[in-house]
């Protein structure tokens, strides 16, 4: 609990519902046997596969600019070790929906099993799905969120396209974090937090 507090302290956990889903859903259920013990360490771990499950300082802010409700429909592009899915199943609550993406067919089956530990995936809150990430998900489409969790070059159409508007986009581009607000169809508005690094999105 130590590591959740100092991400209080140091401002980077501010929002009450993002706070206690930190505090329930254990990260240490989320990392593969051989790191279990580094569950308290604010920095990205190996999952395999060359990805990680993300620092939670990162995770922390990331969530705090998505700003997650009750009830949203939210994609959750490249979820890997399923930590970042089952901390938003757990604030967006059961009215809400997670669509979760994860190209790697061996890291997909270990977030599932992950997720399905807090019994989000048989509530039917989260659903699982082996996929491009770029691309999104037209059959779930639109979102009222989108969170993306490894970097991209660029806002890809297809997030664009499937957020409803008045939604929001925080994805990582380069070494920044971007945060994209739908305005209308065709215009966004758009904050950079500079200073982050993420692996790279897998794309088919």
């Amino acid at each position: 609990m130590a590591l959740i507090d100092e991400l209080i302290q140091e401002g980077w956990l501010k929002n009450k519902r993002i706070i206690e889903a930190f505090q329930k859903i254990k990260r240490i259920d989320f990392l593969p046997q051989d790191s279990k013990d580094l569950f308290e360490l604010n920095e990205a771990l190996p999952i395999g596969f060359n990805q990680t499950i993300s620092q939670p300082l990162v995770v922390a802010f990331m969530l705090e600019q998505l700003q997650p409700q009750p009830g949203d429909k939210i994609l959750d592009v490249g979820f890997g070790s399923g930590w970042t899915s089952a901390l938003l199943a757990e604030i967006i609550g059961s009215k809400g929906k997670v669509v979760s993406l994860e190209i790697i067919p061996e890291l997909k089956e270990f977030g599932e099993k992950n997720i399905a530990k807090y019994n989000f995936i048989k509530k039917g809150i989260v659903e699982c799905v082996c996929a491009d990430g770029s691309k999104g998900y037209i059959g779930r489409a639109p979102f009222d969120k989108i969170l993306v969790s490894a970097t991209a070059d660029e806002i890809l159409p297809a997030w664009k396209e499937q957020l409803k508007i008045g939604g929001r986009i925080v994805v990582p581009i380069e070494s920044s974090i971007w945060l994209f607000v739908k305005r209308n169809k065709e215009e966004f508005d758009k904050v950079e937090y500079p200073g982050f690094a993420f692996v790279p999105l897998v794309t088919k």
